[in-house]
């Protein structure tokens, strides 16, 4: 007998009393290898170098703080989809991620951790994980610059090519290692026992009766196990997708296969697209799997499945997941993605700030982010929420942060948003980072050489940073040598007066700070200015002054002045933030806002919520750039639109929304440490608009079944103003006795959605696609009767 050190394939390290022999040792390893080279070979990444050196692991430095900076084994599981690192922590002494719980990976000092607790000297050495949702950065160190660069390469390829696998091989790749667990002994065969194991695994319930059933169907060699090409049997079974073998089998008139005529009739008769002979023929090209069937310009069954999960099938109209938009309109006539409190990464009284939080905005396209900026110790402003417990966060490092991420995700503008509580000589260095970091990209003039009337377009300002801000003067004073002015008093933002309502701390109502010229000047086309009403504005202001209306204000003005709001937003800019009592960082609903066409909905990017679901919905389309073109009738001056009160003109477009929910597959199990919980999915479809469209319809639940969920249930929604509709597609797991719990949900503009049978991506909370689950629905949206 010989006694191992090491890792056993769960990544748990073995103790002096797990004695195998050399034989056991080698058998099990040669098993592991076969297994990683099966799933890398799935990945597209067989016998690749950088793979090979992640199966194998090895030490790094994992750091946290300037003291505490610690060796770690880390490695790849064979799954080729779990890292598996030791921890020294009593209880949790392995701990695994997954790489689907990963956004991204750093190389170098480019987190807020590194760059605090590192020297420059090992910039090379150095690279972050970054996950999802709230998950801490993992902040590491390797023993050289090349073995950093190894580990990275290594993760952005699996990362990148597990994220292009079809919506079949991800599933394919999810049961298969699902199988792998179930095989307890690692044999390769499984056993009725290892069966019903693996279907809990996968979310699915079945009694005795039809685990017997379906696995005596795949054990064509009655040895009583399955193995080889009976798990592939098995697995076909138990995906088999009958809704599809019926639409299929529609349309399939050509010895069992859809010729290019079948599926251009299937084309225009179910999906309602407008298919012409050489785009059936384009599907077939793009999708079809069998080459014999290619080469005579059919479609199988699997081809067709295969069109069905890909974006040609997917409920969003492909041409819409590019920026299709016209962006050479002022920049007032669209919707802005934005932020609020930008860089709190919780709560608003005692959470921390952080410039992650601004990183994780901006890559989810959010064109306006927030900076509350105060003075800070040596002399360097900070960013916090003033006259809270909220961590602070150098201004200069938030500055570098946005300059380095604003434009990965979006090309278009980007505004900030500053609440400023300086003195003088800080807003006189505020001025100074944001010229010198920024350079070129901040407007510091109006474009042109003459006084402007109106705004630029997003296209003009592509790759600029807007300031948004108090201003001392007038923009005319660019034009007319009227620039001499050096510093005034000017009334405080809006929002910081506003915290006195609140129960906070601050400043009496109508304070004055002293404004630096520095920092004046580069304010050009947001010029912070009172509310005064719409009839004032329209009198006195000029386009570029925009004003900030807190929820409660604007919510009351878009239910007793809708119109007038409409039209005030029409030729400027509005802001709308959350209140102050908001303070678990929760959101308000952003629809009616949009319904009288505000363009700077601010929200709390960091919590996971509906509204949060909605806006992030909102800006899907369009390239998912952060800027949507508001409908004509929120443009043009000579609209009468009331949200509240519809009457005849261009937004009234009577529809019926036909939404048939055939299926659901692959639903997560939610309670993870419950090992008998099995879903009860139902599925709700919410219908979000002008308040004559707001509807909410959902299906009855389905006891413990969630791999494959059949319901067939039709709804219709009467639609008035299909242009500024929402949809929301939400599954929950039913419970009598306490609150559904959330799987998923996804969201879209109506004016995206496609006609006919489509699937359904499923989203998290936190917005990230979760692999292998979706709905299949069939949609049809008509003009009424």
């Amino acid at each position: 007998m010989v006694v191992y050190f090491g890792w056993n394939h769960n990544g748990v390290k073995w103790h002096s009393w797990e004695r195998w022999t050399l034989s056991q040792e080698e058998a099990f390893q040669e098993q592991v290898k076969k297994v990683a080279k099966e799933n890398g070979k799935r990945l597209g990444l067989e016998g690749d170098a950088d793979l090979q050196f992640l199966l194998v692991g090895g030490e790094l430095v994992k750091i946290r703080s300037s003291s505490w900076k610690k060796n770690r084994f880390f490695k790849l599981q064979e799954d080729c989809k779990t890292f598996w690192h030791e921890s020294h922590k009593t209880f949790r002494r392995n701990q695994t991620f997954s790489i689907d719980d990963i956004d991204s990976v750093r190389r170098g000092r480019q987190s807020e951790g590194l760059n605090k607790h590192t020297e420059p000297t090992v910039e090379e050495k150095c690279f972050s994980i970054i996950f999802k949702g709230r998950k801490k950065n993992l902040d590491l160190m390797a023993a050289s610059g090349g073995e950093a660069k190894q580990w990275v390469n290594g993760l952005e390829k699996i990362i990148s090519n597990m994220r292009n696998l079809s919506p079949q091989q991800k599933s394919e790749h999810w049961i298969i290692n699902c199988m792998r667990k179930a095989d307890k002994n690692g044999d390769d065969k499984m056993t009725l026992k290892e069966v019903k194991h693996f279907l809990r695994q996968i979310n699915v319930e079945v009694d005795d009766t039809y685990a017997e059933e379906i696995f005596k169907k795949s054990d064509k060699s009655n040895s009583g196990t399955l193995e080889g090409s009976e798990i592939k049997d098995f697995y076909n079974l138990l995906t088999h997708r009958e809704e599809v073998d019926v639409i299929f089998a529609k349309y399939a008139k050509t010895e069992g296969q859809m010729s290019v005529r079948d599926l251009q009739t299937f084309l225009l008769n179910e999906q309602r697209e407008p298919a012409t002979i050489e785009d059936a023929q384009k599907l077939i090209e793009k999708y079809e799997l069998d080459e014999k069937a290619k080469q005579n310009k059919r479609m199988s069954k699997d081809g067709f499945l295969m069109y069905l999960h890909q974006e040609d099938g997917s409920i969003l109209n492909p041409a819409h997941k590019h920026v299709y938009q016209d962006m050479h309109q002022p920049l007032n006539h669209y919707y802005i993605s934005s932020s609020h409190n930008t860089y709190l990464m919780e709560d608003q009284l005692k959470g921390p700030s952080s410039t992650e939080a601004y990183i994780k905005a901006l890559m989810k396209s959010c064109r306006c982010v927030e900076l509350d900026c105060w003075d800070g110790a040596n002399g360097e402003p900070v960013i916090f929420h003033g006259h809270t417990l909220t961590s602070k966060v150098i201004f200069r490092d938030v500055i570098k942060a946005i300059k380095d991420y604003a434009f990965k995700t979006s090309e278009y503008p980007v505004i900030l948003s500053l609440e400023n509580h300086c003195t003088l000589d800080q807003q006189k260095l505020m001025a100074h980072h944001l010229i010198s970091i920024l350079g070129d990209a901040l407007v510091t003039k109006p474009l042109g050489n003459k006084m402007p009337t109106n705004f630029p377009s997003p296209e003009e300002l592509k790759g600029k940073f807007l300031i948004k801000g108090k201003r001392l003067n007038k923009l005319e004073a660019f034009f007319n040598n009227n620039n001499t002015v050096e510093e005034d008093t000017v009334s405080e933002d809006d929002e910081a007066a506003d915290c006195k309502e609140n129960g906070q701390k601050a400043k009496p109502k109508k304070s004055k700070i002293k404004l630096a010229k520095q920092l004046s000047d580069i304010v050009i086309y947001c010029k912070s200015v009172h509310f005064n009403g719409f009839e004032h504005a329209k009198e006195n202001q000029e386009f570029y002054e925009m004003s900030s209306l807190k929820e409660s204000k604007a919510f009351n003005l878009a239910e007793t002045s809708a119109t007038a709001f409409t039209h005030h937003n029409m030729d400027k800019l509005s802001r709308i933030y959350p209140a102050g009592t908001r303070t678990d960082s929760s959101n308000y609903n952003p629809v009616p806002m949009w319904n009288v066409g505000c363009q700077i909905v601010a929200l709390n990017f960091q919590t996971a919520c509906k509204e949060m679901d909605l806006n992030q919905g909102r800006f899907l389309p369009n390239g998912f750039c952060g800027y949507i073109l508001k409908p004509e009738f929120q443009r043009n001056l000579s609209s009468q639109f009331d949200p509240n009160a519809l009457t005849n003109g261009p937004w009234l477009k009577r529809k019926t929304f036909h939404v048939m929910v055939i299926s659901a597959q692959q639903l997560p199990k939610i309670n993870k440490d419950k090992h008998k919980s099995i879903v009860d999915p139902l599925v709700r479809v919410e219908i979000h608009g002008v308040p004559g469209d707001i509807d909410s319809q959902e299906t009855r639940h389905i006891d413990n079944n969630a791999n494959l969920y059949y319901i067939y249930i039709r709804f219709e929604f009467e639609i008035h103003v299909p242009e500024l509709v929402m949809v929301r597609f939400v599954v929950e797991d039913y419970d009598s006795t306490s609150q559904n719990d959330h799987i998923g949900q996804y969201c879209l503009p109506l004016t995206s959605v496609q006609n006919g049978y489509r699937h359904i991506p499923l989203l998290t909370k936190r917005g990230d696609v979760i692999t292998s689950a979706g709905l299949f629905v069939h949609l049809m949206l008509i003009d009424a009767q």
